[in-house]
Order: C-alpha cells, then structure tokens, then sequence
C-alpha cells in the first residue's frame, strides 16, 4: 500500500523517502481518471511538474508491474528546451523512477555526443534530451523511437520561442502516432494551441492557475534608482535581505559578466552563468550554488527557465524583463514548492513607465519604495545578530576557565563590542545611495508646476542649446524625471530652468557628485532675483517710456500734388534692374 492515493507503489515509496507528505494541484491532476490519454498541461512555475508527468506515466510504461524487465528501445521520451532543465529532469526522474530500475539517458547539445551514442546502444526506459541534439540522434539512427509508448514536451512556450518548432514538429512526426503526449507549458498561447491540435487527439486539458495570476508566494518590489546606481542598489538589496540564496538577471552576457565581478570584488560568493559558457561550467555554477559554495548568481535569461536552485530566496531584476512572459519565468525561480520569496525589480527613472506596463501586463501588484539604505541595513544586520544568539548548554569547566581570564583582562562590554564588530566586518559594506524622492507622488495636472527653484545652466542659443535636449541632460545629472522640471527658457549665451523645491535640494546634490556629463556645460542655483520670471514680472510693473510723436512727411504742393505723384520718386532707370545709359536706354546686354 501506498500512502498516495493512485500513485504506483513503487513511486509512492520514492516520494515518501523524499519527505512528500502530500501532493501539489498539478500532480494530483494527473492522477484523474480521465487523465490516461494526451494531456495539455498549464501550471504555475515550481508547482513540481516533473514529479507529476512521472507519476502520470508510471501506468503508460509500468502496466500492472511494479518495476521494467528488460532494457531496449526507449519507453518515454521528455524534450526539454535547455541543457540545464534537461539535466534538472534527468535528475528528478532518477530518484522518481529509482525503485522501478529504470536505465535514463540524457541527450543534451554541448556535451560529447560520442558518450551519448554508447550510452543508447546500452539501451534505456526513458531518454531527456534538447529538441536539436535528440534530432541529430534520431536522424544518424543512434536513437531508436519506434517503440516510445509516450512523449512529454516539457516548458512547449519556451522551446516555440527560442526557434525548436521544426525540430519538435520532426520529432513527433518520427514518433509512433499511438503513443501519448503531454503537452506541459506556462500559457497556452495560439502557437501552442495549434501545436497541441496538430499533434495530440482529444486531449485533456489542465490548469492548476489561472491566466495572469500574480504568485502568492512570491513577493514583489520595485525599487527606483538613479540611473548610475543600479549596481549600488543590487548591493544593497543583496546586503539586507541576506539571502541564502539569490539570482540576479541582466539582460546581456557582458552585464552578467562586469557585474559578478563587482559583487565578487565586494565579497560576496557569486557564480556567473550566461549562454557563452561551456557546459561543464555552467554545471559548476550551479552545483556551487546548491551545495552552498556560491550564494549568488549573476545570470541571463538562459537560467530563467527550468533551473531549480534549493532555497532560493531572492531574485532581483538588474535590467528590467523585455516582456511579461520572461518577468514571470525570471521571478518563479523564488518561491517555489510552497515556499515563501522575494522578487525585486531595480528601476531606473526612465523606466518607470516601462516597468509599470510590464508589472501591469503580468497582473503583478508590487510596492514602489526606494532600495535599502545603510541605516535600513545595519538596522535588519543588528535584528539578525540577536536572533542568531544562541545561549544552549552551560559552558564546559574548561570553557568556564577561559571565560574568567577573558573577563580578567577586558570588560564584559569591550568582549561584546569586539564580537560584534567581527560579525560585521564578515559582511560586505553597504552603499551609500541618493534618494530619490516621493516615490508614489500623483501625477501633476497639465500645465501647473507649483513651488520652484530657478536654475542657470551655461549654454544658450550660441551653443545651439534647445530645450529637447537640454531636458534628457538635466533629468540623468540631478537624478530626476521631467515631472520634477518646469519651465526651460533658453537665452543667448544660458539657459535657465525650474526643479521643484522639494527637488531642488537632491537634484543639486547630485550635479555636484556626478556633474552634467558635459565638459564645457555646468548647473548653478540662481538668487530669487536673478530668476526670468521674476525679471519678467518686475518687467512688467514698470510704466514703458512714453512714445515721442512720429514726425509726418510733408504734403506735396504745386504741379507734383494736381499729378498725385509720391515725392522724391526714383525715375524709371533706378527701378529697373537693367543697366541704363546716360541717355535713358538700356544698355546692351553681354551674350
């Protein structure tokens, strides 16, 4: 007997060593009595899908048996769209399957397709593979599908995505056309659906989510930075949620590799993993990361998917996901199996929009605050430190002994202070950041700006200057968004601008600390006096001169007044643009 209901007992026996005490949505699902046929699977991220398409297949390629006979062609085959889910499968299924004596292979490009060749012709019960590598195999006749009884299609979105559909659509038209597919992918989108009615017949459909639902278990945060101070803020972020372990996504390979050498220049045990690296180190990064060596990792979007890391706590977004769809994927490597994380988006001023739209897209709500600063942390480093104390047993005669000379030389306070200061010297320092203000101020109506300070900026129309571009500078020096300036009045040789007043101060601040970015452009704070408007209205309040009358031409008398011509009027021979003779007519013309 097992204690899962449905599940076969040898699996029930594998899950209940694994400390299983009960089974997720997703898997009881596929234990259903209509679910023996193909299957169209949605469920959320960490929701344990592999555990659930194994005990859902256990009947297909087990039978009445409780462990496989012989070992030949392969049973089941699992296309997977990266190297590191097909081998996080691989793993799952070995301990799954490991009480049926199941033989599982893997076939996965960038590894030695020679050994995978070997390893098939020993034979197998079920093969994981990417789509591209198991084609090869299949078309050189290395891997022999004939007899595949069922086909899993593991994350079917991603591998549409990253460009497998004519390698997928080979693979199962090579398969046997009774055999079973399970169809597992995030969203079901019209590639997918299209896919699922060419290759599968009256499947069943199942989803353990809803579309667009926010995880629970997942936290979310978005922090606005200063453009300059993303690295700083991730820092801090890393510093004051002390993760066991934590994931941060960029959104290029060089960014994953100038930031990891950062964070590994301030102390932190980090690990890179990108596309460009070979696969064995990729596998060193992430066994780093799961027997505690690494406790952070600086990853591109290749990691997004399928990668399972034990207590995962924190994942942080150092440049924002480029749809919904990868913020999903990048943030469900927290709080998976039920347990509890923490996600945070690092947001530039000028991408605020941008990750509102996103946030709003995923139907994620978040809370807009400002990252940690030292303060914040020190304060988080201090709670941790008490909660960490452990009084335990009495101490040993001989701990007594070293106690009392400890005490004989130093005070209790000065044992304390230094015990603490070592704790904290074990700990990266945190960084000292801008604030950025009112983060969730509303919107200011159309045309009002209200209280400002006047600033001079020294480039005006001789340089060119023009208020379209004058803005994007003044917003990246102060630190600020163009809802913080007001008017920009461009003059000869300056240009003068409002910042709000609550603004002013940091925007001023910050201009100091990082300059305009231009050499020959500097920002200085203008008196009261000095300000435009304020010209402009004392302009204003002064009486103008008073205007001397206009003197009038004098009338024409005579012959000239009776013939109504104009006085002092050019004879014709000035009029005319021709050259004249003294004579009155024009002279002869050259060509």
């Amino acid at each position: 007997m097992t204690m899962f209901e449905g599940v076969a007992p040898a699996l029930g026996r594998a899950l209940a060593e694994r400390g299983y005490t009960a089974l997720t949505p997703v898997q009881e699902a596929m234990l259903r009595p209509d679910a023996g046929g193909d299957m169209l699977v949605s469920a959320q991220t960490g929701s344990g899908k592999t555990v659930a398409f194994g005990i859902g297949l256990a009947a297909t390629l087990l039978g009445e048996a409780e462990t496989f006979d012989a070992v030949g062609a392969p049973l089941a085959l699992v296309v997977a769209p990266t190297r590191e889910l097909a081998l996080q499968v691989s793993r799952e299924l070995e301990w799954l399957y490991a009480p049926t004596g199941a033989r599982i292979r893997t076939c996965i490009g960038g590894m030695d397709m020679r050994d995978e060749r070997r390893a098939l012709s020993g034979g197998a019960h079920i093969v994981i593979g990417t789509p591209g590598r198991l084609r090869d195999h299949i078309e050189r006749g290395s891997l022999d599908i004939s007899g595949l009884r069922a086909v899993v299609l593991d994350e079917a979105d991603e591998m549409l995505d990253l460009g497998f559909r004519e390698d997928l659509e080979f693979i199962l038209d090579a398969a046997p056309a009774d055999r079973r597919t399970l169809l597992f992918s995030a969203t079901v989108s019209k590639p997918i659906a299209a896919l699922a009615k060419r290759f599968q017949h009256d499947a069943v459909r199942i989803s353990t989510t809803r579309d667009n639902e926010q995880h629970r278990d997942i936290e979310y945060h978005a922090l606005l930075v200063a453009p300059n101070e993303r690295e700083n803020a991730i820092i801090n972020v890393l510093r004051y949620h002390d993760a066991k372990s934590a994931m941060v996504f960029c959104g290029t390979r060089e960014m994953v590799k100038h930031l990891s050498a950062r964070l590994a220049n301030r102390g932190f045990s980090v690990v890179a993993l990108s596309g460009e690296l070979e696969q064995h180190e990729r596998n060193r990064s992430l066994q780093a990361m799961r027997d505690g060596r690494a406790r952070v990792c600086v990853a591109t979007d290749v990691a997004s998917r399928g990668i399972d890391l034990p207590n995962l706590e924190l994942v942080i977004h150092a440049d924002l996901p480029v749809n919904r769809e990868a913020l999903l994927h990048r943030s469900g490597r927290t709080g998976r199996a039920g347990r509890k994380g923490v996600c945070a988006l690092i947001v530039p001023h000028s991408g605020r929009r941008v990750a509102e739209r996103l946030l709003n897209a995923a139907n994620i709500k978040a809370e807009w605050s400002q990252p940690p600063q030292p303060a914040d942390i020190v304060a988080r480093d201090n709670e941790r430190i008490l909660g960490a104390i452990e009084l335990g047993d009495p101490a040993s005669v001989e701990e007594q002994e070293f106690v009392r000379s400890l005490l004989a030389r130093h005070s209790a306070e000065q044992i304390a202070t230094a015990w603490l200061r070592q704790q904290r010297a074990l700990q990266p320092a945190p960084e000292e950041l801008l604030e950025t203000g009112v983060v969730d101020a509303p919107p200011r109506p159309h045309g009002e700006f209200g209280d400002a300070t006047w600033f001079r900026l020294t480039a005006g129309r001789k340089q060119n200057a023009e208020a379209r571009w004058l803005l994007p500078l003044i917003c990246r020096a102060g630190h600020i968004t163009k809802r913080d300036v007001g008017q920009i009045r461009v003059f000869e040789d300056e240009t003068h601008f409002q910042i709000t007043r609550a603004t002013a101060d940091r925007f001023m601040e910050s201009v100091k600390r990082t300059g305009t970015g231009e050499k020959s452009i500097s920002i200085a704070p203008m008196e009261a006096g000095d300000a435009p408007l304020a010209r402009a209205q004392e302009a204003r309040t002064q009486e103008p001169p008073a205007r001397e009358p206009r003197a009038q031409a004098p009338r024409p008398q005579g012959k000239l007044a009776m013939s109504g011509a104009k006085p002092h009027a050019k004879p014709a021979w000035k009029k005319s643009s021709r050259p004249y003779k003294p004579d009155g007519k024009p002279k002869r013309q050259n060509g």
